[in-house]
């Protein structure tokens, strides 16, 4: 049997986008070739590889088998058929496609911005917000890198951890928290504000208190930390948000932070991004300054009892 290698990268499309539609949009061929070409593949693999369930194609566990070997083979295939130069930032003019949580651009991007600046002038970034749903995705080539602290579940998606953060407690300064020591009877006494795109009134912390037999009282719910914390510049709300990364804003708005009196996960700051550009040079550029100023902005050498020295500490 005559081996067509083509078949492999129309394989691996197919695979990626569980559509017929979609993988002939990514090879910039038409629908009814691409259906055709998945004859192809079906007769030399002896495998349906893609069957209709409804509206969508769901692979078979042939095709999942195979998925992990077909795009190594084509990662492979396309790295001995283009040279593999390193990349000179001086010179690369490319726009990069970041999609953030909002506390971690505040905190790492201006950071990020500089670095880049200074090394490839060429270089443009557009940073997306997080969002319930949106049309951006990095499996279809159209987000560059992924940093939040939730990891992605796609099996083509790569991530890494770069760092930890953990929560505290935003108040403004004549809050009563901040005057003596803060007891967990105080803190579930106090309103609360949560932090959910959804705007969800709940979160881990209501587990945790439940857990000890405790409640809080959630009034209100924000979409983002820097909405949050323009609540609790005016009102007598408690946030959690994470330290590191929500410092800058605190200290923008003058607002106190205080130990969450609770014990609560550290929480993992994921960097995630398509497996299609593990060998792209300019992206593996990109990921090792977006590493430095995410793993700077999360770096905890800064000592809280130095920094919030008259801050009152939980029993």
């Amino acid at each position: 049997m005559q081996l067509d290698l083509n078949l492999l990268t129309a394989l691996d499309a197919l695979l990626e986008e569980g559509s017929v539609t979609d993988a002939a949009a990514r090879l910039h061929v038409s629908t009814p070739a691409m259906s055709r070409t998945l004859g192809r593949i079906r007769r030399a693999t002896g495998d349906e590889i893609l069957v209709r369930t409804g509206r969508t194609m769901t692979p078979t566990p042939r095709a999942l088998a195979l998925r992990a070997t077909v795009h190594d083979l084509v990662q492979q295939a396309r790295s001995v058929l283009s040279p593999h130069t390193d990349v000179d930032p001086a010179t690369l003019d490319r726009t990069f496609v970041l999609k953030w949580h909002d506390a971690l651009a505040a905190a790492a991007g201006p950071a990020l911005f500089h670095s880049l600046r200074a090394q490839a002038p060429g270089v443009r970034l557009r940073f997306l917000a997080e969002a319930t749903t949106d049309t951006h995705d990095p499996r279809r080539g159209d987000v560059d890198l992924e940093a939040g602290a939730g990891a992605p579940a796609s099996p083509e998606i790569r991530h890494e951890i770069v760092g930890h953060d953990r929560l505290v407690l935003a108040l403004r300064p004549a809050h009563p928290l901040c005057r003596g020591r803060l007891t967990l009877e105080d803190y579930a006494a106090a309103e609360h504000i949560t932090v959910s795109r959804r705007g969800r009134l709940r979160d881990p912390i209501d587990d945790a208190l439940e857990a000890l037999g405790m409640s809080r009282r959630v009034v209100v719910a924000a979409p983002t930390n820097a909405t949050a914390l323009q609540f609790v510049r005016r009102h007598d709300l408690v946030a959690a948000v994470p330290r590191i990364v929500s410092r800058p804003a605190l200290a923008d708005l003058g607002l106190r932070s205080l130990p969450l009196p609770l014990t609560m996960p550290a929480i993992p700051i994921h960097l995630a991004w398509h497996q299609r550009y593990d060998n792209d040079p300019a992206h593996a550029w990109l990921r090792a300054q977006v590493r430095i100023a995410l793993h700077d902005a999360c770096d905890p050498t800064d000592d809280d009892t130095a920094e919030h020295a008259d801050s009152p500490g939980p029993d």
